[in-house]
């Protein structure tokens, strides 16, 4: 992610004047809980079935970057560029610095282990690119990000970082 700063100046009659635009795509910052990385090209073969696939090792890390505030995903809402969808339903408490990681199959969700699972042993993320979109349970955009397979992941592991 690349934060890019405007900086304008202009002279007018002996006077300089110094403008400063916010950083581009400043709305993503506007929530405390950012998308910190994906798993979008799981390892292995694809195969989305449920008894023998790896659904489950594809994975988005979302993470409290707060550092006093404590998040609650309840209500929370993570989509792909083609609409599909997951809702955070259920209470899940992320603590200043704490993430969780939303995991496609079949699984029991924990607050000790970090994890929910989608229930879906379908894949989300495309293996060639994606944008993911991460709402706020108001539907506000809380961040987004899209990426490409040749453009992002340089070391062809499958999995992107964004915000550290």
């Amino acid at each position: 992610m690349h934060i890019r700063f405007a900086l304008a100046t202009a002279v007018t009659a002996g006077t300089l004047a110094v403008v400063v635009a916010a950083p581009a795509q400043a709305a993503e910052y506007s929530s405390s809980l950012k998308i910190k990385g994906v798993q979008y090209d799981a390892p292995g073969r694809d195969s989305n079935s449920c008894r023998t696939g790896n659904s489950t090792s594809e994975y988005l890390t979302i993470k409290n970057y707060s550092r006093t505030a404590t998040v609650n995903l309840k209500g929370y809402v993570v989509e792909d560029a083609t609409g599909n969808r997951f809702t955070f339903a259920a209470d899940h408490y992320l603590q200043p610095g704490d993430y969780v990681r939303l995991r496609g199959g079949h699984g029991t969700d924990s607050d000790a282990k970090n994890v929910v699972y989608r229930q879906n042993c379908n894949f989300i993320w495309n293996n060639d690119g994606d944008t993911i979109h991460l709402y706020k349970p108001s539907g506000a955009h809380a961040d987004t990000h899209a990426y490409t397979k040749s453009r992002d992941d340089r070391d062809g592991n499958g999995y992107i970082t964004y915000h550290g």
